[in-house]
């Protein structure tokens, strides 16, 4: 017999296994179609797929290799592109800054050579002991210069050979008393020469330079000409100022001037020229200022007291050249005359010049003067110069500072250079003036013409006021 507690206990474990057994029975129901097979669920069907799909994969192993060998050789071939680029682009620019520094390096070496020619012009020159360097360091850089001066003319048969030289030489217009510069400059791997044309000039290139006013007057004809060569037309002519203010040249009316007016550097022509009715060549600024030089007598000129000549005739030669302190020419019974008779003759004034009416400083027919003046002159009614000579055998030079008054006066033609950059000149003639001046104002009130002389360019090494100037350059 089983107790009331045994039976609650049994019926209790029956009703749990039914249970079970119909939820069992359920769940299989569930999973069946209609026809009585399984149907598996969504998700079952899903993680089957994921199954075969890493079998698939599981199937071709190394598949993925190639592609990221690929990848890998794309990746190699930009980078080592870019390294290149960046690698050429690096030596584009150490060439750009050698190839740079190189042509500095032979400009400066034709600077220094054309230097070393002025420096040697003052101590004594030999066109056959010319400057050269070789292998200089340039300041500041890692470059060096190297140049040699050669002359036209004298020229040795193996310079011929290098063909920058021929090709410098073949430049027209090359005469033979140019010398010719050429300098290399290098830097690194880097190799740059340059040729120069490299010629004397005076001071007289000018027609009429002033540093403030020129004013010519009404129906004045300005010209060339070569007293070296009366049959050349073709002498080419500048007069100018190098101020750049207004109204600094005047050209009167019927003025005519066969040849360019120049202005100062960066001056408006239209501003600066004051033209009421002259006729001239082209009008334009210069590209530089042109070089004032101071032009010092002679240092071994001796001290001779002063000249005064009174109503006579004083003649003087070269062994009468020195340093006096000023001239006075008064007219007496007969006009005074100081006449330079024969030589060269110099004569440096530490005073004033001055002329009385009617007298006059002659320069005798062969003779020649170069005169140095630190103060004024002064010329009275029909007094001055006469130079019987072209216009390079008289030759007056004035301060290069301070101030200075010059009355510039001939009875007849004058012939001669004057060149005084502080000077305040006025110019009477009774007929043509024939030469070059520089002034610092120059006015021409009375007479004839003027005529620019083209001998006045031709100098050597020996004449006063010479400086060696580049004409021309080319980078072989």
């Amino acid at each position: 017999m089983v107790g009331r507690r045994g039976q609650k206990l049994r019926d209790r474990l029956n009703r749990g296994i039914f249970e079970s057994c119909s939820r069992a029975r359920a769940a299989r129901a569930g999973r069946r179609g209609s026809s009585g097979f399984c149907v598996k669920p969504a998700a079952y069907e899903g993680r089957r797929k994921m199954r075969g799909i890493r079998y698939l994969h599981s199937q071709r192993a190394g598949s993925v290799m190639p592609l990221v060998m690929l990848s890998i050789v794309i990746s190699l071939a930009t980078g080592a592109g870019l390294l290149t680029l960046g690698r050429m682009a690096r030596v584009r620019a150490v060439r750009t800054a050698t190839d740079g520094a190189a042509r500095c390096a032979a400009d400066a070496g034709l600077a220094k050579a054309m230097y070393e020619m002025n420096v040697r012009l003052t101590s004594g020159w030999s066109a056959y002991n010319l400057p050269h360097e070789y292998r200089q360091a340039l300041p500041l850089c890692d470059a060096t210069y190297s140049y040699v001066v050669y002359k036209v003319g004298i020229l040795l048969k193996s310079i011929l050979d290098h063909s920058d030289l021929a090709t410098t030489l073949s430049l027209p217009g090359l005469s033979g008393g140019d010398y010719i510069v050429r300098s290399i400059g290098r830097c690194g791997q880097s190799q740059k020469i340059v040729c120069g044309v490299v010629r004397l000039q005076g001071r007289g290139e000018y027609g009429v330079l002033v540093q403030d006013l020129m004013s010519l007057k009404p129906e004045t004809l300005v010209d060339g000409m070569d007293s070296s060569d009366p049959t050349r037309l073709d002498v080419p002519l500048e007069i100018g100022t190098t101020s750049t203010k207004a109204d600094k040249v005047v050209l009167n009316k019927g003025v005519v001037v066969d040849g360019d007016v120049l202005v100062g550097p960066g001056g408006d022509p239209d501003v600066v020229i004051k033209n009421t009715g002259a006729t001239t060549g082209e009008q334009y600024p210069m590209i530089e200022d042109p070089e004032f030089l101071t032009i010092p007598p002679p240092p071994t000129l001796i001290d001779r007291g002063k000249i005064d000549v009174h109503g006579k005739t004083m003649k003087i030669e070269p062994k009468d050249s020195g340093t006096y302190d000023s001239i006075s020419l008064k007219n007496g019974k007969k006009p005074a005359i100081l006449e330079i008779t024969k030589g060269e003759v110099v004569l440096y004034i530490t005073g004033d010049i001055n002329l009385g009416q009617s007298c006059e400083i002659k320069v005798a027919k062969g003779a020649s003067l170069s005169l140095y003046l630190d103060g004024n002159m002064k010329a009275g009614a029909d007094s001055g110069f006469n130079n019987e000579n072209t216009p390079p055998n008289l030759k007056i030079w004035g301060k290069t500072e301070g101030s200075q008054k010059i009355e510039l006066n001939a009875k007849s033609e004058y012939f001669g250079q004057l060149y005084a950059p502080v000077a305040e000149v006025v110019a009477r003639a009774k007929s043509d003036l024939y030469g070059a001046f520089t002034a610092k104002k120059f006015e021409m009130k009375s007479g004839g013409n003027l005529f620019y002389d083209g001998a006045l360019r031709k100098v050597d090494e020996n004449d006063e006021g010479v400086r060696f100037v580049l004409k021309r350059w080319r980078e072989l």
